[in-house]
């Protein structure tokens, strides 16, 4: 009797036990380097001009371009400042202008195709991340490119982002030979001339292909497909908020703040001072945990409410789910809540979205949802959103060691492969 019970209770103690583990071990091979921000100093300190060093002294640089990894010494969040981040950033922004005043059509469009592949089925089980990782591929692809994307090239920006986001989460090592299939392929079109955009100059041909697929086809499609995933999961789980956004009684941006306050992207980000900051030394490395700053000062932070944007502007509260405007802001914040409402509006009016499982911020489960076809589907589905529960706390057990396990290897090797710090150790290389 004492095994049954011992293993029907392991779904509601062992993953957060192993979450706390996880942490520890973490902390530990990593040591204690970094200064925890607090709240209170959060938007001072990150828009500061001195707190924009990237990589450069930081051993948590090495592990996270150890995850970005190929070439993360051209990714554009990881660039030290200087004339090569100057002028990948205004790359950057050029790019993404071109496409501004037709992204939303093209979103929707790109949705339209993805949503196809289960629209005529009455039910679907689907991973909200998994369903809209195809759509942003296409999407950045036509941004890069300039042309619809190849089932050739949606396969392999897919398989590249999937491949970096699963081992980011610890549900899986890295898969270079994966991710460099994408590499030669970009390296070709730009020695084609296939890129109908001017490239940094300052790089070379390959790292022109490291940045496109780092900033483009790595953090764009992996960001996005993730702010889909909260925040589509989110209106799975309040079918209020859900029938506002069909009928037009709840506003979209409301919506998209809060699961963004809610679900921000980043946990906790680090930056490296190139100047003192008051009593704060140079080369010091600032942590700021994204998830405590957009809970301080909300009432009840805890709980999803559209409805509070009402009477709030993002910039009199703690909320900077794009960055600092003035310091490495997002290059894509103005496009981003655009493209997002044509996305959420294609994908609601063709299906009802509802969910059962757990939803956390890191949301290691990918957002499993039922699509119920609005076309006439009116059975039940209690019985599948029991299953889902069921299913995801049982997969949570196997996620949580998985993640332990491979997350203290990925750990470990990245600390003994020091990719960052060996890279800023050879001389001349900027």
């Amino acid at each position: 009797m004492a095994l049954p019970v011992f293993l029907i209770s392991l779904p509601f103690w062992l993953p957060d036990l192993v979450v706390r583990l996880r942490v520890r071990i973490f902390a530990h091979v990593n040591g204690s380097e970094g200064i925890q921000v607090e709240v209170a100093r959060f938007r001072a300190l990150y828009e500061h001009p001195a707190a924009d060093g990237r990589s450069r002294g930081a051993v948590l640089s090495d592990l996270f371009w150890y995850w970005l990894a190929p070439g993360p010494q051209v990714h554009q969040e990881h660039l030290e400042p200087g004339e090569r981040y100057t002028e990948v950033a205004r790359t950057t922004r050029r790019i993404l202008a071109a496409v501004h005043a037709r992204s939303a059509s093209v979103a929707t469009e790109c949705t339209e195709r993805a949503l196809a592949a289960v629209q005529g089925r009455p039910v679907s089980v689907v991973r909200l991340r998994d369903l809209m990782m195809p759509i942003w591929a296409e999407f950045y692809y036509q941004v890069v490119f300039d042309e619809p994307c190849p089932r050739e090239a949606r396969d392999l920006i897919v398989g590249n982002a999937d491949d970096v986001v699963t081992s980011l989460k610890c549900c899986g090592l890295r898969h270079m030979a994966r991710r460099d299939r994408l590499t030669r392929y970009l390296v070709r079109r730009i020695e084609a001339g296939d890129v109908p955009h001017d490239l940094p100059g300052v790089l070379s041909t390959q790292e022109q292909a490291w940045y496109l697929q780092g900033t483009f086809f790595n953090t764009a499609v992996v960001q996005s497909s993730e702010a889909m995933a909260h925040l589509l999961m989110a209106v799975a789980e309040h079918p209020e908020v859900q029938s506002g956004l069909v009928g037009g009684t709840v506003d979209i941006d409301h919506v998209m703040d809060e699961a963004l306050r809610l679900y921000p992207l980043f946990g906790v980000a680090h930056r490296i001072t190139t100047g003192e900051i008051g009593a704060i030394p140079t080369g010091s490395v600032l942590l700021f945990n994204y998830a405590d700053f957009h809970q301080a000062g909300f009432d009840n932070p805890d709980r999803f409410d559209p409805s509070r944007w009402k009477t709030l502007s993002a910039k009199d509260v703690n909320h900077v789910p794009y960055g600092v405007t003035a310091n490495r802001a997002c290059p894509a914040r103005g496009l981003m809540p655009v493209t997002m409402r044509a996305v959420v509006c294609a994908t609601l009016a063709r299906f009802e979205l509802r969910t059962s499982a757990k939803h956390t911020r890191s949301i290691p489960n990918r957002g499993p949802c039922l699509l119920t076809d609005r076309l006439g589907h009116t059975r039940s589905v209690r019985w599948r959103l029991a299953v889902m529960r069921l299913r995801d706390r049982c997969e949570d057990v196997t996620r949580s060691v998985t993640q332990l396990v491979l997350g203290t290897y990925m750990v470990w090797d990245a600390r003994r492969q020091r990719l960052c710090g060996r890279y800023f150790e050879q001389p001349a290389v900027d």
